[in-house]
């Protein structure tokens, strides 16, 4: 048993643990330690077998396969293998933790007051969209390059270099561009939810229909509407059903790229972009000092790709 002490020590361990010492790796945490794990096993020279050890967080019991999600921007990478936010649920992860002195009670006002105070974001989302849901956002024309080795536009050159004379890391799923038709959706936004998992909290099923291992991520998006709707949204996030609203766009996508805008009435302020507990790219203040460099940038593209069963967890059957 080893306890961390800081921030990515989880993901130090897991990339440098003797392997053959160990069945599996259980870790007794919140999520985060997880995805600091599934980081650490993925940088690893053997990270093709090291992403095959199982995984879990007490309790716990069965073996199950699991997608992991490359969230790719140019030459950075981050591994997630739960929930990509940006926007209303984003605001309210990040900025309630002000309020962590009041509890769990933090989440239930802070949504009360963004409902109240409603930002809409600009931008747009391009996908490629799941078998059976080819109908969903509009035809893009312009080619969009989808390589294994880095997120980009077809005229840029921003490729990340993965392998060096001594190792090489996991790279990312390979796709073929030519099997791939974007399609695209246009903001302003109120809420872009990425999901791989069902629910993102007791009580909160974000997405009625995503599985541990399908291959694919659930998009739910929340389109420009007015505060009153939004709240309602956010009250029958209990059960799902917040999908049925002609305000979400809810489908399923093999691959899916952000291009994240600024707020709508703002010339200057973005938002936030959160993956699995990890704030990604910040565009809505000045970063301080205390705050740890985020991983990405605000504004370019971030692109999220889907290797299907890539690691094995342990979970309730």
């Amino acid at each position: 048993m080893q306890e961390t002490n800081y921030r990515l020590h989880a993901q130090e361990i897991a990339g440098s643990l003797d392997l053959k010492k160990y069945d599996g790796i259980v870790c007794v945490s919140g999520d985060g330690i997880l995805v600091e794990v599934v980081n650490g096993l993925l940088q690893r020279d053997d990270w093709d077998k090291a992403i095959k050890v199982p995984l879990g967080i007490i309790p716990a019991g069965h073996r199950r396969a699991l997608d992991v999600t490359s969230v790719v921007q140019g030459k950075t990478r981050f591994f997630s293998v739960m929930m990509l936010t940006w926007g209303l649920v984003a605001d309210i992860d990040i900025e309630s933790e002000k309020f962590r002195w009041m509890g769990s009670a933090r989440i239930d006002f802070y949504s009360l007051l963004r409902a109240v105070n409603l930002r809409r974001y600009n931008g747009r989302i391009l996908f490629v969209p799941a078998p059976g849901y080819e109908g969903f956002g509009d035809p893009v024309e312009q080619t969009i390059s989808c390589k294994s080795n880095g997120a980009t536009n077809a005229a840029e050159g921003d490729i990340p270099d993965v392998c060096n004379n001594e190792t090489c890391t996991y790279s990312g799923p390979s796709t073929d561009d030519a099997d791939l038709e974007w399609r695209s959706l246009k903001g302003p936004f109120v809420n872009v939810w990425i999901s791989n998992i069902a629910f993102a909290s007791e009580g909160v099923m974000i997405a009625p229909q995503a599985q541990f291992a399908d291959g694919y991520l659930d998009a739910a998006i929340i389109k420009d509407c007015p505060w009153s709707v939004a709240l309602g949204l956010l009250l029958r996030m209990k059960d799902g059903s917040y999908i049925e609203s002609p305000y979400v766009e809810y489908f399923k996508v093999k691959a899916l790229r952000i291009e994240p805008g600024l707020r709508v009435g703002s010339s200057t302020i973005g938002g936030i972009i959160d993956s699995d507990g990890e704030v990604l790219a910040r565009g809505d203040r000045s970063q301080t000092k205390e705050e740890p460099e985020h991983l990405m940038a605000y504004g370019p593209p971030i692109q999220l790709m889907v290797d299907q069963g890539l690691a094995t967890i342990f979970s309730p059957r």
